[in-house]
């Protein structure tokens, strides 16, 4: 696919934001370095803090959240369960993405080294990181984790999971050409038939957080290799607007141009996890919060232009449906994978602010924050009453939480 004149050209490293505004803040999950996957790429200076009351507050919220999870990691490595790496890796990443870097010295480096021992041991011969299921997830996120440590130690494994993960692209029948709404999407890898749009996001996360692997012009000697496959990026693009209620580009009959739903996704093709409702006969799938944030930002990882129609219809479905009471669609369930998501998204598209339903504007940062801050427990975690999508567990969920606000506040 040719992609000129991208929604976002950049993340030109992992922790690095644009030379510019007012595309806004870069994704910046990662402080960046020089030992960083993308560290031959040009930095660009972050912007001068803003808020630096609620920066402080955040810091705060930060520190405790880590200190919290310090002593909740095993002997052996892992957080919360030895059979789903996926969980530790974001908890590594929410270390590794401490805007004070504390985690370097002390008791937080051996836990973080250990964490880390863990993910390598849990690497496969074909370059997958797993345990047994869940594959897709649990490599993609052990990957952006590895990513995160900077160490050109985890290059060669990080090539060869880039290339797992892209082996997972779902190509059902004739190779080449998109047979059905479910081919150049990704999959559990280990369970069901179909793509969905959560683990297409997280393997189009890893592959960008790895980009520079791919490439065989770096002067880091540990990058200078053959270039690899690529993923079939037009077929990803095909697949997730096969996900959007836009009948514009989405020609299945659930495709809805209800304001309610238009714009937004839905999990996989036919289903959505918000459930369907019968409009004159025709039954209409619902859109919902946290996987149209997903849709958004794995169009912004595409590459597609901001004024993209199918770009311009997810973002005007999310700021239509802003909430932070709720995973919209959804209630309870998932929020905080929701804030997670909305922040990376928010932050990747480039919106300082968002004019919500009513026409009042809104600055999403600041309310995220303030937010979190008072979900945040007196221990320092974060727990969801709801337990879908093992948010009763609170290692996840506190990594969640972590991840958004350590965002934010470089944003800030």
């Amino acid at each position: 696919m040719h992609r000129t004149q991208p929604l976002r050209s950049i993340f030109s490293s992992l922790r690095l934001q644009p030379p510019c505004l007012p595309l806004g803040v870069a994704l910046a999950m990662f402080p960046a370095g020089a030992g960083s996957v993308a560290a031959a790429e040009a930095a660009v200076a972050l912007p001068s803090a803003r808020n630096p009351s609620l920066r402080n507050e955040l810091q705060l919220a930060i520190d405790r959240g880590l200190r919290w999870l310090l002593p909740h990691q095993d002997t052996n490595g892992w957080w919360s369960t030895p059979d789903q790496p996926a969980i530790s890796a974001l908890t590594l990443t929410a270390f590794q993405g401490d805007p004070l870097e504390r985690h370097r010295s002390g008791a937080g480096a051996a836990v973080v080294r250990r964490g880390y021992q863990y993910l390598l041991g849990c690497a496969q011969p074909d370059g997958g990181i797993h345990r047994s299921n869940l594959v897709t997830y649990n490599t993609a996120l052990s990957m952006v984790a590895l990513a995160a440590a900077r160490d050109p130690g985890y290059d060669s494994l990080l090539r060869k999971s880039r290339q797992f993960l892209i082996r997972l692209q779902r190509d059902f029948d004739e190779p080449g050409k998109a047979d059905t709404v479910f081919d150049g999407g990704i999959g559990y890898g280990s369970r069901y038939e179909h793509s969905d749009m959560g683990n297409t996001l997280a393997a189009l996360e890893a592959l960008h957080h790895t980009r520079a692997l791919a490439r065989s012009d770096s002067p880091r000697p540990s990058l200078a290799a053959p270039p690899q496959k690529d993923l079939d990026w037009a077929a990803a693009v095909q697949f997730l607007q096969n996900c959007q209620n836009l009948p514009s580009h989405n020609r299945q009959r659930w495709a809805s141009d209800d304001p309610a739903h238009k714009g937004g996704f839905v999990y996989y093709p036919g289903h959505s996890m918000a459930g369907s409702e019968t409009n004159g006969g025709r039954v209409a799938l619902r859109s919902y919060g946290s996987i149209s944030y997903a849709g958004l930002l794995s169009y912004v990882y595409a590459d597609l232009r901001r004024d993209d129609p199918r770009v311009v219809a997810v973002f005007d479905w999310l700021r239509r449906n802003y909430t932070l009471q709720e995973n919209p669609g959804m209630g309870p369930q998932g929020l905080y994978y929701y804030f997670h998501t909305m922040t990376k998204a928010l932050t990747a598209y480039g919106a300082e602010e968002l004019t919500v339903e009513g026409g009042g504007t809104i600055r999403w940062r600041q309310e995220v924050a303030l937010r979190l801050l008072d979900l945040q427990q007196k221990d320092g975690s974060w727990i969801n009453e709801s337990g879908r999508w093992m948010e009763k567990d609170p290692v996840l969920v506190t990594s969640y939480a972590l991840l958004a606000l350590e965002l934010i506040a470089r944003g800030l």
